[in-house]
C-alpha cells in the first residue's frame, strides 16, 4: 500500500511534523482517490539532515557496491513494472499503454544506463603531475514533476547515487503515488539510510526550503520555467549548483521534399505524446507556405483519427490532461488562438462530445498560425497543435529560433546535408532528423530559457560530480 501519510526519511517512513493535506483527484473521472501528507519547512530540514549525515559513508563507497544496489533497484523496478505503469494511469490519467510502453519503459532505461556508464566512467585521470578527480557534490535536492514522473525521477536519482551523493526527493503533488512506490524499492534494494529521502510539498514551501536550505549542495528541477527561476533565486544565496530543465515549445520543420503526408502525421501524433504534456513536443508545425492548405488536411484527419476516452480502455490513445488547472489553461489558449485568427481545422473547445467528465481535452490543430500568435509563442501543453508557414529555408531557421525556449527542433527533408544544415543552426539543445528515434545515451537539456545542465548517460552522472585537480600527485 502507498504510504500517502508518511515521508521517507533516514531510512523510515516517518509521520510529517505538520497537519497539511492534499486531496488526490484522478483527472478522468474528477473523483477523489486519497489524500497525501504535504511536508512543512521542518520537515524539509529533517530530511537534508538526515542526507547530510549519510553523505560521507554513501560517498565512500566503492563502484561496485553502487552498481550492485542500483542492480537490485532494477530488478524490482522490472518485477513492479505492471504496478507502477497502473498508478501513472490512476494519478495523471496518462493512457494505459503509454503507462507501460513509455512511461516505464523510459524509466527503466535510465536505470539500466546509469548502471552501465557507472561500469566504465573515469572518476580520476592523470594528466603529468595532476591528479583530476571526479567527486560527489554532496546532499542534492531533486524536484520531479507530474508529466512523466517515472522517467524524471530516474533520471535524477539513478545518476545521483552512482555518483555517491545522498538526496531529499520531492515529487510533484500531482502524480505522488508512483514515487512512493519506487520509493519502496528503494528501501528494499537495500540503499543505508539517509541515502534517498522523499517528502511530498508543494513548490512554494518544501521547494523553497530545499532550494534554501545551506546543506543543500546542488538542486535539480524538472518543471515550469517560472518554477525554474523561483528555485534559482531561492538557492542564489548559498551558490549551489541549481540544474534546470524546463518548458519548450519546439518547432518541427517539414520541407516539401519530405514524405510529406508521413512526415505530417507523424508531427501531429508526436506533438499529441503523452497527452502533449511534455516539454520536448513539437507543438510548432512549420510547412512550406504554398503547402499549407494540403498540410492542414493531413493534420486534422489525423487529429480526428486518434482515440480519446478513458485510460484504463485498450485502445485508448489520449486520457485526459492532469488536472483541471492544466484544462482551463489549455482551453483559455485554444480561445486565444481563434479570438487571434488561426485556423481551426480539427478540434476545439471543450471536452469530445462522447465524454461528460474527466479533464479531456479534443485533439487540436490550427492552420495558418502567425509566429506572434499566443498558440505560437506560449508553452500550451496540451494535445494541440499550431500549423505555421515559411517562405524559404531560411525563414524556416528564423521562425524555429524566434522562441524564448531551445529544448528541441525536428528536421524532416530527403536531403540529407540540407538536415545537417539546418540542425546546426537551431539553437536547441537536442535536434531529431527524419523521426530519428530517442538515444538514452544522448545528453537531454535545453538552451535558453529551457534550462541548463544535461541529463542521460555520462552528461547526467558528470552534473552530481565536482571536479578537482590535485598538483604535484
Amino acid at each position: 500500500m502507498n504510504r500517502t501519510d508518511s515521508f521517507y526519511i533516514n531510512g523510515e517512513w516517518v509521520a510529517p511534523l505538520g497537519d497539511g493535506r492534499f486531496q488526490l483527484i484522478n483527472p478522468a473521472t474528477e473523483q477523489p482517490i486519497g489524500s497525501l501528507a504535504m511536508g512543512n519547512v521542518e520537515d524539509a530540514h529533517r530530511a537534508v539532515a538526515a542526507a547530510r549525515a549519510a553523505f560521507g559513508g554513501w560517498a565512500a563507497t566503492s563502484r561496485e557496491e553502487r552498481k550492485r544496489l542500483l542492480t537490485r533497484l532494477l530488478e524490482l523496478y522490472n518485477a513492479a513494472s505492471d504496478e507502477m505503469a497502473a498508478l501513472m494511469t490512476t494519478e495523471m490519467g496518462v493512457a494505459s499503454s503509454f503507462s507501460r510502453n513509455a512511461q516505464i519503459a523510459l524509466g527503466r532505461a535510465h536505470l539500466e544506463t546509469a548502471i552501465r556508464v557507472l561500469g566504465d566512467f573515469a572518476f580520476t585521470e592523470q594528466r603529468g603531475e595532476t591528479l583530476l578527480s571526479r567527486e560527489p557534490i554532496g546532499v542534492c535536492a531533486l524536484i520531479t514533476p507530474w508529466n512523466w514522473p517515472m522517467n524524471q525521477l530516474v533520471v535524477k536519482v539513478a545518476p545521483a547515487l552512482a555518483a555517491g551523493c545522498t538526496m531529499v526527493v520531492k515529487p510533484s503533488e500531482f502524480s505522488p503515488l508512483s514515487a512512493l512506490r519506487f520509493t519502496q524499492m528503494v528501501h528494499e534494494a537495500g540503499f543505508p539510510p539517509g541515502v534517498f529521502n522523499v517528502l511530498n510539498g508543494d513548490g512554494a514551501i518544501v521547494g523553497d526550503a530545499l532550494a534554501r536550505h545551506p546543506e543543500v549542495d546542488m538542486v535539480s528541477i524538472t518543471g515550469s520555467t517560472r518554477a525554474g527561476v523561483a528555485v534559482a533565486k531561492a538557492a542564489a544565496d548559498t551558490v549551489k549548483r541549481v540544474h534546470q530543465e524546463l518548458g519548450g515549445k519546439s518547432a518541427n520543420i517539414i520541407f516539401a521534399d519530405a514524405d510529406f503526408e508521413r512526415a505530417i502525421a507523424h508531427g501531429v501524433r508526436a506533438s499529441y505524446l503523452n497527452c502533449g504534456q511534455s516539454c520536448s513536443a513539437p507543438t510548432r508545425m512549420l510547412v512550406p507556405k504554398d503547402m499549407m492548405q494540403h498540410a492542414a488536411r493531413i493534420a486534422a484527419r489525423e487529429a480526428e483519427s486518434i482515440r480519446t476516452g478513458a485510460p484504463e480502455q485498450p485502445d485508448t490513445e489520449l486520457g485526459p490532461v492532469v488536472n483541471a488547472r492544466q484544462y482551463q489553461h489549455i482551453q483559455g489558449l485554444i480561445e486565444s488562438g481563434i479570438k487571434e485568427g488561426a485556423t481551426l481545422v480539427a478540434g476545439g473547445p471543450g471536452r469530445p462530445a462522447s465524454l461528460q467528465q474527466g479533464y479531456f481535452v479534443r485533439p487540436t490543430v490550427f492552420a495558418d498560425v502567425l509566429p506572434t500568435m499566443r498558440i505560437a509563442r506560449e508553452e500550451i501543453f496540451g494535445p494541440v497543435l499550431s500549423i505555421i508557414g515559411f517562405s524559404d529555408e531560411e525563414d524556416a531557421i528564423r521562425i524555429a529560433n524566434d522562441s524564448i525556449y531551445g529544448l528541441a527542433g525536428y528536421v524532416q527533408t530527403a536531403d540529407k546535408e540540407k538536415a545537417r544544415r539546418v540542425a546546426a543552426r537551431l539553437r536547441v539543445g537536442n535536434v531529431y532528423i527524419n523521426e530519428a528515434p530517442w538515444d538514452a545515451g544522448a545528453p537531454f537539456g535545453g538552451y535558453k530559457q529551457s534550462g541548463n545542465g544535461r541529463e542521460h548517460a555520462e552528461f547526467g552522472l558528470s552534473d552530481y560530480l565536482e571536479l578537482k585537480a590535485t598538483a604535484g600527485y
